[in-house]
């Protein structure tokens, strides 16, 4: 009896061009990878060592940085925290005060952030989703107030809330930077509320729902990721800002913001060095926090903004 065999053809290997351009796309992958890791690691140390130095110099004693100015590390026996003691404690009890301007600026912060977004997501709405004349002229209209710079409003401004006696009120500030970040927080979400099918809202209207609870429990749910980046974006602006808070609370010490106290650190020949960057990292770190909070409030509301079937 015989047995059939089958015989089996050998591997074929790839033709030459083929083979070439393998080797050339790992290669070029190579190559990117390492440009990647280059890239990240330079902008990492661009943005780490100038907080780090400025870390350090706040709690070496002021004696020790005139010495060695370049150091970029600290010995536990010239480890000191009296910088940040002096920053945080009262004008009264001869510190500097910024506890207080912290204060004042989440108050004015806070407000900020309600506020835009309240306003923010009926002008984003309706800008997206209700037809009217000039709609699609509207987005570039929103941005058309930063063209002018803040010194032009500045003065208006001044004069309005002088002749109101609004100047040294922190709600004063407050609505001065509801009106510069209301415009850009509606040009975010309405590009955020376009993405949204409309079928979930016709359905829902259908239901009964009216278009306010359209807004309630199906826009705002889904565009939760945009909120908070949109919230997290003007919380930034009125905690760093510096011209109005100037203008506004120049004179009222205590409704000073964080922004205005450090300004008057880095002006002043009387205080250390060793302070200005104590006052600089507490102005920073409460930034940092947030964005690191939000970022993780980001990546939940992704996946909590789901369609569920």
């Amino acid at each position: 009896m015989s047995v059939d065999t089958v015989a089996t053809a050998p591997p074929r290997t790839p033709s030459p061009p083929r083979r070439r351009r393998s080797r050339a796309r790992s290669r070029e992958e190579r190559v990117w990878g390492t440009l990647r890791v280059v890239t990240i690691v330079v902008l990492a140390l661009v943005t780490i060592v100038p907080f780090l130095y400025m870390l350090v110099l706040s709690v070496r004693p002021i004696a020790e940085v005139l010495l060695d100015p370049g150091r970029l590390w600290v010995s536990p026996s010239e480890f000191t925290a009296d910088t940040y003691r002096e920053v945080l404690t009262s004008v009264d009890d001869g510190g500097q005060g910024f506890l207080q301007y912290m204060g004042n600026s989440a108050l004015v912060a806070t407000v900020t952030v309600i506020v835009t977004l309240v306003a923010s997501i009926l002008g984003a709405y309706a800008v997206s989703r209700l037809a009217f004349r000039g709609r699609g002229a509207s987005g570039a209209l929103f941005l058309v107030v930063y063209l002018f710079p803040p010194i032009l409003l500045a003065i208006p401004l001044f004069v309005l809330f002088s002749q109101l006696s609004l100047r040294g009120n922190l709600l004063a500030l407050a609505i001065v930077y509801v009106a510069q970040t209301v415009p850009v927080a509606i040009y975010m979400l309405r590009n955020y509320f376009a993405t949204i099918p409309v079928s979930l809202e016709e359905a829902a209207l259908i239901d009964g729902c009216t278009r306010f609870g359209v807004i309630r429990r199906i826009s705002l749910p889904l565009s939760m990721p945009s909120l908070i980046a949109t919230g997290l974006y003007v919380f930034m602006i009125a905690w760093n800002e510096f011209l109005f808070a100037l203008l506004f609370l120049v004179e009222r010490r205590d409704n000073w913001t964080v922004s205005l106290g450090l300004s008057r650190l880095s002006g002043s020949i009387e205080v250390p060095t060793t302070v200005l960057m104590a006052g600089s990292v507490v102005l920073t770190v409460p930034i940092i926090a947030l964005f690191f909070l939000a970022e993780r409030m980001l990546v939940e509301g992704l996946t909590s903004g789901a369609e569920k079937g």
